[in-house]
């Protein structure tokens, strides 16, 4: 069982950045991948990035790239995701899970099977 909480959210302005954490408990988070996804207001959830096991392979949306950076740190059980340059199309309740077989290899980070999920944090940018 793996349980993640997200942390860092909050309101910002156009332009401005914040970085998110996503906090692991439980067992084998430093053998999973690790995604971040958002979910605006009457939208779906999307996907914005992930990051492998090792933290050496990152992969995101063309929505975000360029702007957003995930990072990992095995040791402490943490993921992170940097953003910057923030646009009012990035508000949005942003949520971190735990994809993917152990020791992942592949690329297809969007379409892997996310299985621990966090509660969310609210990203709102003002224009």
């Amino acid at each position: 069982q793996v349980q993640l909480v997200e942390s860092g959210g909050g309101l910002v302005q156009t332009g401005g950045s914040l970085r998110l954490s996503c906090t692991a408990s439980g067992r084998a988070f430093s053998t999973r991948a690790m995604g971040w996804f958002r979910q605006a207001p009457g939208k779906e959830r999307s996907f914005v990035g992930a990051i492998n096991w090792r933290g050496d392979t990152t992969d995101y949306a063309d929505s975000v790239k360029g702007r957003f950076t995930i990072s990992r740190d095995n040791a402490k059980k943490t993921v992170y995701l940097q953003m910057n340059s923030l646009k009012p199309e990035d508000t949005a309740v942003y949520y971190c899970a735990t994809g993917g077989p152990l020791f992942y290899t592949g690329r297809d980070y969007p379409s892997l099977d996310y299985d621990y999920w966090g509660q969310g944090t609210q990203v709102t940018v003002s224009s």
